[in-house]
């Protein structure tokens, strides 16, 4: 039985109340999408336990941390480096935005047409609902998209300390400066913060930290080529998103583990569905928790997801950290170059997206591609047709699907992806 972390919301200021009904819906949502889901490897039991303790005991352990002196970073975005993070010895946490919650609050704040994950966060900081939100010392807020470059300037009154850090739009030698900018002021404001100074040891610690995090998932990657597929697309989405929440050393422990246990099915040839099933590759929006709803419907159809092109995802995830500076100054070029090589849609031209998706879907034997852009994004909503039309000039049949975090569309979209999986099976 878990404790009673009632006192520890309280005295984070959460609506008692507000929160209890959040978590009414989420665990039986979460046990209706994860936990009937046919031969699941027997180690996604540990992040199934994340997931029961994810507002109680993760957020106990960041309780103790910051007693322990550390401060909680809390951030929206894959672009916040998180070598740099624990090299000041913080803790980085990704915050709540992937519900709808408190809407018409948040509607007051922003206009209607703005995307569901900022209006998420939004409302999930209006309502006083996310435990992560009011632990952290501070927050952080990146210049990606418009909604929310204007959307910070009005968030900073919502939080008790928001820093904002700009990013550039193209990948160009004055792009990289910025960045590079960017990031060296917010390693000064890291050390003002927490009172300590990035040394070359340090960084090289956090570097290695992060590394390693990322290459597991490139192991998690690897082993979903297999057919049969040895886990499926929800529980694959799933891992991604803990690794924004979970403690990385013990995160990385947890999904080796797993590797472990799926590569024993590979040489059993044992997978979740039925060899031939159709495989599918998700481009495009990041998801995060609880946005279940368009894996779910995919994997009800009969199809299998292997790959996930997003931020919470391996557009997250793909590129290491090189670690073979011998000062500060270089350590920090090689975090920039690792972060400017993420493909986001605010990036003008981003031709590598693309032929990231293609890479992704060759390795991982994906037979067609879902595009899902989540409505209000412009970016990857622009984006996503000159995708389709290169996906498909090369074979790969493509579908694009524009939504929200309502259930109001999923017969809708049930119906549109139904006869794409029956275009897949030809």
């Amino acid at each position: 039985m878990s404790p009673d972390y009632r006192p520890m919301w309280k005295g984070l200021g959460l609506d008692l109340e507000a929160h209890d009904a959040l978590l009414g819906v989420l665990g039986p949502l979460y046990e209706q999408t994860f936990t009937k889901q046919h031969n699941r490897p027997a180690g996604m039991a540990y992040f199934d336990f994340v997931m029961s303790e994810v507002h109680g005991l993760r957020i106990k352990e960041l309780m103790d941390a910051k007693e322990a002196g550390r401060k909680v970073v809390g951030t929206y975005c894959t672009y916040v480096p998180e070598e740099i993070v624990l090299a000041l010895d913080g803790v980085m946490v990704g915050l709540c935005a992937g519900a709808e919650f408190a809407t018409a609050e948040a509607e007051k704040f922003l206009p209607r047409n703005t995307c569901a994950l900022i209006k998420g966060a939004f409302g999930f900081a209006l309502a006083r609902v996310c435990p992560y939100l009011t632990a952290s010392d501070v927050v952080v807020g990146e210049n990606t998209c418009d909604g929310k470059k204007k959307g910070y300037e009005i968030f900073k009154d919502l939080v008790p300390r928001l820093y904002v850090m700009d990013l550039p739009q193209t990948k160009s030698p004055a792009g990289r400066a910025l960045m590079r900018d960017e990031f060296k002021k917010f390693a000064a404001y890291l050390e003002e913060l927490t009172g300590r100074k990035l040394t070359i040891e340090a960084f090289k610690k956090g570097i290695a930290m992060v590394n390693a995090k990322r290459a597991v998932m490139h192991r998690l990657a690897k082993l979903r080529a297999a057919d049969p597929a040895p886990i499926s697309g929800l529980d694959g989405l799933l891992m991604n998103q803990i690794y924004f929440y979970d403690d990385p050393a013990r995160f990385t422990q947890s999904v080796n583990k797993i590797c472990d246990e799926l590569e024993q099915r590979i040489a059993r040839r044992e997978g979740v569905a039925p060899k031939g099933t159709p495989r599918i590759l998700i481009s495009g929006c990041p998801m995060a928790v609880p946005n279940w709803k368009l894996p779910s419907i995919i994997e009800k159809t009969g199809a299998i997801i292997v790959g996930e092109e997003s931020c919470v995802g391996e557009r997250g995830t793909q590129a290491l950290t090189a670690d073979t500076g011998r000062t500060v100054d270089e350590l920090l070029d090689a975090v920039v170059d690792r972060y400017l090589k993420i493909d986001c849609a605010i990036f003008t031209p981003n031709e590598s997206r693309v032929e990231h998706v293609l890479q992704m879907a060759r390795s991982l034997n994906a037979q067609g591609v879902i595009h899902y852009g989540l409505l209000f994004c412009s970016p990857y909503q622009v984006e996503a047709g000159p995708v389709e039309r290169r996906l498909e000039k090369e074979g790969l049949p493509t579908l694009r699907i524009d939504t929200d975090y309502g259930q109001e569309d999923v017969g809708q979209i049930q119906t549109r992806v139904e006869a794409f999986v029956e275009r897949l099976r030809g």
